[in-house]
């Protein structure tokens, strides 16, 4: 059986794509990058959502330990995470700033208060992702998992770009990291019809939903790669990454018959955040992303996307669609 095939089976349903990634986290990889050598990040000012837990948290400690200004995007936690990560890191260059990732009012009052407070931004990393019990919905109508997950981060990095937050042309490259997940190989297709339109499911659904979300946002990752970098000159590099499974609280709203033995699988199978955010951190100080429009890690491996993600049609045609929805929004809040 051809390799693309295996590798396609391997990622068929939710189940064998967390079975998978448990045990490529104990295969011996053909090559791992490495965080030795890369340079720190001194007088660069980051932005990470979904920093205020789990591997946001973790990143962010991390990053501001390498000299970073970390702007700290979470829902909750303001001002105790922010001081959290001050002392973990020894750094006093960390920041925080309130978004709700379900509303996209709070998302432009962000950007708002990004360009007011911090101007212009170095590295963007869309971090923050969501499992939910059943399906919900937002304000607007739309699945809560779909706009965290992915309109989200379409908003907020358009809106980023066209405040000025993220400016292409300078000395110094902007770039844009988004952490996904190999579970956006689980999807057959993008369902073109269904695109933002609210359907009910239940917890059985869930997994294979945030899977979905997933290679939307990847493919989103992709064409906004093409978009920035229409020469293949990076002005602005888009960078995505599969940080494995990570012992984090994603799986929070799980039912509670189900949280202790969940809890254990995590400990004992799933990485910690502060060693799964090593490829968050490698991606946002390497010199070598600023050579490549495009990067795709798994762990601290480069490995090829689903070729849906990749597929440029695929990336035209979602762009379409989510400029679409995004006029659609706002014409609702005027």
């Amino acid at each position: 059986m051809p390799r693309e095939n295996k590798r396609q089976e391997a990622y068929e349903s939710p189940v064998k794509a967390i079975l998978t990634g448990i045990t490529d986290l104990f295969r011996r990889p053909v090559e791992e990058l490495e965080l030795e050598g890369v340079p720190d990040l001194k007088g660069r000012k980051v932005l990470i959502t979904g920093a205020s837990s789990g591997l946001g948290f973790a990143t962010a400690v991390e990053l501001a330990r390498r000299g970073a200004r970390v702007i700290m995007a979470v829902r909750s936690g303001i001002p105790q995470k922010g001081e959290a990560v001050k002392q973990k890191s020894g750094s006093a260059l960390v920041d925080m700033i309130h978004v709700d990732l379900s509303d996209p009012g709070s998302i432009d009052t962000c950007i708002a208060g990004v360009k007011e407070r911090f101007g212009s931004l170095d590295v963007l990393i869309c971090n923050a992702a969501v499992v939910t019990n059943q399906s919900r919905t937002t304000k607007q109508g739309l699945d809560e998992m779909f706009m965290v997950n992915y309109f989200a981060k379409f908003l907020l990095i358009n809106g980023l770009i066209e405040s000025g937050c993220i400016r292409m042309g300078g000395p110094e490259k902007p770039r844009i990291i988004i952490v996904n997940s190999e579970s956006h190989r689980n999807p057959e297709k993008i369902e073109w019809e269904a695109f933002g339109i609210y359907e009910p499911y239940g917890i059985k659904k869930s997994v294979s939903m945030y899977g979905y979300y997933k290679l939307l946002l990847l493919t989103m990752a992709n064409e906004l790669s093409r978009r920035l970098n229409p020469e293949g000159e990076p002005a602005c590099p888009v960078a995505a990454l599969c940080p494995g499974p990570v012992n984090s609280n994603i799986a929070r709203e799980s039912p509670a018959l189900f949280q202790p033995l969940l809890k254990l699988v995590f400990r004992i199978f799933f990485r910690s955040p502060e060693t799964a955010c090593r490829p968050v951190v490698y991606l946002a100080a390497v010199d070598q992303l600023q050579s490549t429009p495009m990067e795709y890690l798994f762990l601290m491996q480069r490995k090829p996307m689903d070729e849906k993600a990749t597929d440029q049609e695929n990336g035209r045609r979602l762009w379409e669609l989510s400029e679409r929805l995004r006029e659609k929004i706002a014409g609702k809040g005027e």
